[in-house]
């Protein structure tokens, strides 16, 4: 157990950090709940020290999180217990893209870097919220545009750089039933916004981003028959992250976004967890 001045000391190391003071002083916290909505926000929690406001972007890893037809639900099954085993212990069965996760370049790409080995710095980066809820929520099939992009820099400045982009479609309040969030018609097809190939070029060719993300099950619309933004992003050496959560609380503009990546070998991507503070 460390001692009060120890702790006090890394607190305030922490505190200036060049990442923390880019977006300020003493910090609340504001995380995700599991209850029926998987990944609902809590209200803000205030800390004592540190950091202000910390939103947690990431859904509740579970049985019941819609996942792409190519992949198998989540599942957890007990396998020790502390009155028989003295100990508690799930076993946990998934695909790598499965939940709130990390799209690396070799999911698309051959050769492309794989998760384990993306630079760490990567994922501390100044996070960018572009919202089209409004028109999402009468086009399910509708994208993220350059026009969107420049919109977003027309209120806000011009993208960071390092800067990670997020889409908010308000796709995350679907989370609780699958097959609202998977949205298929009569022929089984998916609708969901996603990029589109111009915005996701024009972030890897005119910008300097990280990555960049949606709070849908995937970087290109449902309905895509082709994954040209996934291609011109991980193309790029750029990363991904799918399934985020609460992005509507965040700010557009000003917050950092902080992701816990995969670091099994070889990973095509995985499971992660992501903050933004801000």
């Amino acid at each position: 157990m460390c001692a009060p001045s120890i702790i006090e000391t890394v607190r305030d190391n922490l505190s200036r950090r060049r990442f923390l003071t880019a977006v300020g002083g003493s910090i609340a916290a504001t995380v995700a709940a599991p209850a029926s909505g998987l990944g609902q926000q809590q209200k803000p929690v205030r800390l004592a020290k540190g950091f202000r406001d910390v939103y947690d972007l990431t859904h509740t890893f579970g049985p019941k999180l819609p996942v792409f037809p190519a992949f198998k639900p989540v599942e957890i099954r007990q396998k020790f217990s502390i009155a028989k085993d003295g100990f508690f212990a799930n076993e946990v069965t998934f695909d790598e893209h499965t939940g709130t996760h990390m799209d690396a370049p070799v999911h698309f790409i051959a050769k492309g870097g794989t998760a384990d080995t993306l630079p760490a710095d990567r994922f501390f980066a100044p996070l960018a919220v572009v919202s089209i809820q409004s028109r999402a929520a009468r086009d399910a099939d509708t994208t993220l545009t350059v026009d969107d992009l420049l919109a977003w820099e027309k209120a806000h400045g011009r993208l960071p750089a390092g800067a990670f982009v997020a889409m908010h479609s308000g796709w995350d309040a679907r989370i609780g039933d699958a097959n609202r969030f998977l949205n298929r018609d009569a022929k089984g097809t998916m609708h969901a916004p996603g990029f589109s190939e111009e915005a996701a070029r024009f972030l890897v060719q005119q910008r300097d981003i990280v990555g960049a993300g949606v709070d849908t099950l995937s970087l290109d619309k449902a309905a895509a028959d082709k994954f040209v933004a996934h291609l011109a992003l991980l193309g790029a050496g750029k990363y991904a992250v799918e399934l985020l959560a609460n992005l509507a609380a965040v700010p557009p503009a000003g917050a950092m976004v902080i992701i816990g990546g995969p670091k099994h070998a070889g990973a095509s991507g995985g499971p992660v967890r992501v903050f933004a503070v801000a």
